[in-house]
């Protein structure tokens, strides 16, 4: 299970969208607002369509209420 770091722009007009950082972060770009897991939710189904995986495989393991989080990816 890989563990991936993200750090999430909510009420973006950019997103959808994923960007690498130099230090391998992940940039999400979600038009969802941060108001009851709504941008936490758009995070998980945007990294499932990123990596080709179910949104069931992608789990939200740390930073639910930071900007910054950590998810782990199941193969």
């Amino acid at each position: 299970m890989p563990t991936v770091r993200a750090t999430i722009k909510p009420n973006s007009r950019k997103g959808p969208l994923v960007e690498l950082l130099d230090d391998g972060t992940l940039q999400l770009y979600v038009r969802a607002p941060a108001v009851e897991g709504k941008a936490n939710k758009a995070a998980i189904e945007l990294l499932a369509a990123h990596f080709g995986v179910a949104k069931s495989a992608v789990r939200l393991t740390g930073g639910a209420t930071s900007r910054f989080k950590r998810f782990e990816i199941d193969d």
